[in-house]
C-alpha cells in the first residue's frame, strides 16, 4: 500500500505531532511504500522568516530521522523540490468550489485569528494538500484528527476529477491513531497541542529532562483526584492519560488499572519518568545527525526528491492528457 504524509517545517515538533503522525509512520514503513514529505509550501501561508525557513526544513528532516523514519524504507523529501505539487494544485483548483474551502474548520479558525491579514494561500491550503496526496496515487494518509476534514475534501476532489475527466486518481483514506489522534494542550485541554501555542502547552521531542519535569508539573488537572479516561468531564487528566499510555505502549484501560488509587502528584511524576526515558534516544540521535547534516541528511533529501519526482512527473503527464492539455 502506498502511504503519504507530511509535517510543516515550523516550530518545534512536539509529542502531539509524534503521537498523531510520526509514530504511525514508523509502524507503516515496515510493510508499505511510504512517502514522507516536509511540506514547506504549506508553511509559507503563515508569517515566517525566509532566513530561518531553510534551517527549519533541515531540522524537520533531522526530526523525522531521529524519531525513527528509515530512509532505506521510506522516501523523505522537501515538497517545494517537486514542482508537480504546485502544478497539480492549480488543476485541482478548477474542480473545487470556494464554498467547500470556506467550510474548512482550520480556515475559519486561522482566518478569524488573522482577520484582514488572511491570504489566499490559507484558503487554498487544502487543495495543495489534496495535490500532495493525489499526486502519488496515495491509498492511506496517516494524520491526526485535526486533518481528517482535509482528507475528506481530498477524497471529494478526487471523485469529482475522476467523474469529469475519467478515472485518474485513487481515493485516499485517512488513518487515525486509535487513541491520541488529537493530543491537547497541557495548559488548556480544550485546545490541541500546538507548536505556536502558549508557553508550556507542548512538550518537544527534544526537551531536556528538567524542562519536561517543569512542563508536566505545571500542566492543568481536573477538580477531583481520580485518574480515569473521561474526555467530556475530565479533559485535562484524560489528555495526560493518553500521553502516558502512548509512551508506555499500552491501552488507556491498562493505564487506568495501573494508576488506580494513585494521586495526581504521583501520576505526574510517573508521566515525567516515562517521557524522559522515552525521549532520551531522540535527543541522542539528533545530536549525531546534526554532525552529519550537510552530507548525510541533505543526501537523504536529495535521494527522496528524485524518487518523488519520478512518480510525480509520470502522474502529471496523465493528468494533463486527461484534461486536454499539451504535454
Amino acid at each position: 500500500m502506498r502511504i503519504f504524509s507530511g509535517i510543516q517545517p515550523t516550530g518545534e515538533i512536539h509529542i502531539g505531532n509524534y503521537i498523531g503522525a510520526i509514530k504511525q509512520w514508523i509502524k507503516l514503513q515496515n510493510e508499505n511504500e511510504c512517502i514522507y514529505c516536509i511540506v514547506d509550501l504549506h508553511a509559507i501561508t503563515s508569517d515566517y522568516s525566509p532566513e530561518e525557513l531553510k534551517e527549519s526544513i533541515i531540522n524537520t528532516a533531522i526530526v523525522y530521522l531521529a524519531a525513527g523514519i528509515d530512509p532505506e524504507r521510506a522516501s523523505v523529501f522537501v515538497q517545494s523540490e517537486v514542482k508537480e505539487h504546485t502544478e497539480l494544485c492549480w488543476y485541482l483548483n478548477t474542480v473545487t468550489s470556494i464554498g467547500e474551502l470556506e467550510r474548512m474548520t482550520q480556515y475559519k479558525e486561522k482566518s478569524k485569528a488573522k482577520k484582514k491579514r488572511a491570504n489566499a494561500g490559507l484558503l487554498n491550503y487544502p487543495i495543495l494538500q489534496a495535490a500532495d496526496i493525489l499526486l502519488y496515487d496515495t491509498e492511506l494518509v496517516p494524520v491526526g484528527e485535526d486533518q481528517k476534514q482535509h482528507i475528506e475534501l481530498s477524497r471529494d476532489i478526487a471523485k469529482k476529477f475522476n467523474k469529469h475527466f475519467g478515472k485518474t486518481f485513487k481515493i485516499p483514506k485517512a488513518k487515525l491513531p486509535e487513541k491520541g489522534a488529537r493530543i491537547m494542550s497541557l495548559k488548556n485541554p480544550k485546545n490541541k497541542m500546538s507548536k505556536s501555542g502558549k508557553k508550556g502547552n507542548a512538550i518537544s521531542l527534544f526537551d531536556d529532562p528538567k524542562t519536561i519535569e517543569e512542563k508536566i508539573k505545571s500542566a492543568v488537572t481536573d477538580t477531583d483526584n481520580k485518574i480515569c479516561y473521561d474526555p467530556k468531564n475530565k479533559p485535562a487528566i484524560s489528555n495526560l492519560l493518553v500521553i502516558y499510555s502512548e509512551f508506555k505502549n499500552q491501552t488507556v484501560k491498562e493505564s487506568e488499572k495501573e494508576l488506580e488509587g494513585v494521586s495526581y502528584k504521583i501520576f505526574k511524576e510517573k508521566l515525567t519518568e516515562v517521557l524522559v526515558e522515552s525521549l532520551a534516544p531522540f535527543r541522542k540521535k539528533r545530536k549525531e545527525l546534526e554532525k552529519r547534516r550537510e552530507v548525510y541528511v541533505e543526501e537523504i533529501l536529495s535521494r527522496g526528491a528524485k524518487r518523488a519526482n519520478a512518480l510525480a512527473s509520470s502522474k502529471i503527464v496523465e493528468v494533463r492528457r486527461k484534461m486536454g492539455l499539451i504535454n
